[in-house]
């Protein structure tokens, strides 16, 4: 049995420091690792970066994020995802790690993903050059992580992790407005998903969501925002199904 820790949209400033660390501090009592969905930050700085690090910095089980829009507002994302590498975090975008905790091997894939809504009601690549983009984005988000998923095959994983921001389905968005939709994740993420395999995919972004939600291929989805889940982290635990 693999336990997951995880949460997202924690919105740290200088005014928050130390409001998690003390539960962050029970984890290896609970958990075999803690995933970050994005949102660490209020505004992307990396002075807010600090703060999001001096609360995960040598927790006692590793620690791997995705960056939220929130990481990108200052438009120093990289800088954000340095000052967390440097407390130990893995900061996925395209890309995948594997961590052992336990005696277990974590695969984790993980993007940002973006927007673009879901099947049948979701953006097209036609018309301006910036809808183009704005699709073309999307897929993108969504083919690195399809492709860091597929990596995880070959490396002897106990679970495989689908970690983003964005949301991969609208049934995990029950509780938004239908109208911002388009704007809270992508069906893209969920082909993906479904078409390397994951045993749990894990996103944040929508504060008035659900927890629960599925893909269409079967791989269960949770919506760990703070303000849904409300508490520190929630901890979900996985079958070892990968040799």
């Amino acid at each position: 049995m693999t336990r997951v820790a995880a949460v997202g949209d924690i919105h740290m400033g200088p005014g928050s420091q130390g409001t998690l660390r003390p539960a962050f501090e029970t984890l290896p009592d609970c958990a075999d690792i803690l995933l970050l969905a994005g949102d660490l930050t209020r505004h992307g700085t990396p002075e807010e970066a600090r703060v999001v690090a001096r609360e995960i910095r040598d927790l006692g089980v590793p620690v791997v994020a995705v960056l939220g829009n929130h990481d990108h507002h200052d438009n120093r994302p990289d800088e954000v995802a340095a000052v967390l590498r440097e407390a130990g975090a893995h900061v996925l975008e395209g890309e995948a790690t594997v961590v052992t905790s336990g005696g277990l091997r974590i695969g984790v894939a993980g993007t940002k993903g973006f927007g673009g809504g879901f099947v049948g009601r979701c953006a097209g690549e036609f018309g301006e050059p910036v809808m183009k983009e704005f699709v073309r984005y999307s897929r993108r988000r969504a083919d690195g992580l399809r492709t860091a998923l597929e990596e995880l095959h070959g490396r002897e994983c106990d679970v495989r992790i689908a970690l983003t921001h964005f949301a991969p389905v609208p049934d995990t968005l029950a509780g938004e407005p239908p109208e911002i939709y388009p704007f809270l994740g992508s069906y893209l993420l969920a082909e993906a998903i479904d078409t390397a395999g994951a045993d749990l995919a894990v996103h944040g972004h929508a504060h008035a969501g659900t927890e629960h939600g599925m893909t269409g291929g079967g791989v269960k989805v949770r919506n760990v925002a703070q303000p849904v889940i409300g508490a520190a982290f929630h901890v979900y635990r996985l079958n070892m199904c990968h040799a």
